[in-house]
């Protein structure tokens, strides 16, 4: 039986889109049942239907700073799907402990750089301004600790001289389309060891 998968983004949705081609195998152990976006234009939305996968919208907007509302619409829009799995892509909204407690160990994140060095955003202009020879992408279960969950893997490559956070993010970013697909199939059969993926230059 095939885990059920539920994608949240709120942009373009190229990992989901990575995520969704890798379910697309048949020795694959998972499924996408929905992608979830907190904005209603998210390009990754036409994604999806393009791929077949249903969609939803739960607008972070209307429900201004009560967290507690918006989550329990997020719920509601998850449980008619019945995932097994949560994967964040993209998501730009931090979730609550409550949130995060309900669907803990079932849930994990993508994050574009080497946990636990930079947690939080602009992580490839921290890196660089840092003089970090590397930089990466990490996938980790999501708890309460922001990007602070068990790291199940990691990929990696070498900074440039001539890199900018540009340049760096375009090329973590073809990194995170490979890691993230081997990690929740690592996760949909029960294995939680880490990856990490061989250095690149």
């Amino acid at each position: 039986m095939k885990k059920r998968v539920a994608i949240l983004i709120s942009g373009s949705g190229s990992n989901m889109e990575a995520l969704v081609r890798a379910m697309a195998r048949p020795d694959y152990p998972a499924e996408p049942v929905l992608v979830l976006s907190n904005r209603p234009h998210a390009g990754g939305l036409a994604r999806a239907e393009a791929l077949g996968v249903p969609t939803a919208v739960v607008d972070h907007r209307p429900f201004g700073q009560d967290r507690a509302a918006f989550e329990a619409a997020l719920n509601e829009a998850l449980e008619a799907a019945r995932p097994d799995i949560l994967c964040l892509a993209g998501f730009m909204r931090i979730l609550t402990g409550g949130f995060i407690s309900k669907w803990r160990g079932r849930m994990l994140n993508i994050h574009p750089s080497l946990l636990p060095r930079y947690r939080g955003l602009d992580t490839h202009a921290r890196a660089i301004a840092a003089g970090d020879r590397q930089a990466g992408c990490s996938v980790h279960e999501v708890t309460a600790e922001l990007d602070g969950g068990p790291v199940l893997g990691q990929a990696r490559l070498d900074i440039r001289p001539d890199d900018t956070p540009e340049t760096l993010a375009a090329r973590v970013l073809k990194l995170e389309h490979r890691l993230y697909p081997l990690v929740l199939e690592r996760f949909a059969r029960g294995r939680r060891e880490r990856i990490d993926l061989a250095v690149e230059g």
